[in-house]
This record gives C-alpha cells, structure tokens and sequence, in this order.
C-alpha cells in the first residue's frame, strides 16, 4: 500500500495512533484512512521494536484504539490537554 499523505501527515496520524485515547474511528473522520493503512503506515514508518510494541499494546485487552470498546461516556476525539487543532494544523496561540 503506497502512502500518500504528506510527511507532516503521515507524521499526525503516527502521533494520533501512538496515542491510545486516541481511537481508530477518530484517525478516518480527520484522514479519511482505515485501520489497516493506519497498521500499514505505523508498519513502514516505526523502527520493527516499535511497532511490535504499540501493535502488542493495541491489541492487548487495555487499549481502547476502537470506539466499541470504549466506554460511552468518553467519547470524544481529542484530549483536553491536546493542542487545539483547526484544519490538521496547530492553532496561533
């Protein structure tokens, strides 16, 4: 699969899927990319010890990588101490 976003892209979407509040279903609305290219990309992109380690902990029963498995209270895209994003760019302060 040929990644076709941009590095500063590809670079969002790897901080987004790092990070495990951060669900699949949120990475698609914002880039319009499933969780396979999302595993494809972190594949590619990650040294092999890296991917391994995030792919051990999506998978593991913690991770809450898919709204589903997630708690209906908390169902929101971004952390409250995430920088304010507006377009996949950071807002001026």
């Amino acid at each position: 699969m040929k990644n076709t976003f941009t590095p500063e892209q590809t670079d969002r979407i790897i901080e987004m899927a790092w990070e495990d509040r951060t669900p699949f279903e949120a990475i698609a609305f914002q880039f319009g990319t499933g969780e396979a290219a999302v595993i494809e990309i972190m594949r590619n992109e990650l040294k092999p010890s890296s991917f391994r380690l995030w792919r051990k902990r999506v998978n593991s029963g913690i991770s809450r990588k898919h709204l589903k498995k997630r708690n209906e209270e908390i169902i929101r895209f971004r952390c409250s101490r995430q920088k304010a994003i507006s377009n996949n760019k950071i807002s001026k302060r």
